[in-house]
């Protein structure tokens, strides 16, 4: 057993994101911090994601979703799209569209428009490897690290002790 799990995975430097995905109607969005260029050519984006949640079911509906880069400012953004089970979770913020069926998070610092290419099993989650086939600055800013959000998800519960 790794002992004080939580502090030195905290150690590990990346940032906060959120991830949106929709299905025709359907839309939905969720807080990662486990993101990563993993490709130049073709420009490509790997994230972290619980197959259970309603997300994934989107995500492997539509083949689609966006990553939203996070500011230093929007601890609030990644705490609202943290939480499970929040009814009508996109009406509180500004979407724009993008070019594929995931909409882009207006208040973010940059997204990426994806394609999912293909998803693989990590433990209980699951690894989305996604090609990039848009992307732009929409605001200015610092990246809010996940360093910086405490215990806003309450991983530090997760680890077995």
């Amino acid at each position: 057993m790794i002992e004080n799990a939580s502090a030195l995975f905290n150690r590990i430097t990346h940032g906060v994101y959120v991830i949106a995905v929709a299905n025709g109607s359907e839309q939905n969005a969720f807080t990662a911090a486990w993101v990563m260029q993993v490709s130049f050519a073709p420009p490509m984006i790997a994230f972290s994601i619980n197959h259970g949640h309603y997300s994934y079911k989107l995500l492997q509906a539509s083949g689609a979703c966006t990553v939203n880069v996070l500011g230093q400012d929007h601890l609030a953004i990644a705490v609202h799209f943290g939480r499970s089970g929040v009814k009508k979770k996109m009406s509180t913020y500004r979407w724009q569209a993008g070019k594929t069926v995931a909409p882009v998070l207006s208040d973010s610092l940059a997204y990426f428009d994806c394609k999912l290419s293909h998803t693989t099993d990590a433990g209980d989650h699951k690894i989305a490897v996604c090609e990039v086939i848009d992307a732009a600055e929409l605001n200015t800013g610092w990246p809010l690290l996940y360093s910086q959000t405490d215990n806003m998800d309450g991983s530090s519960n997760l680890y077995k002790s």
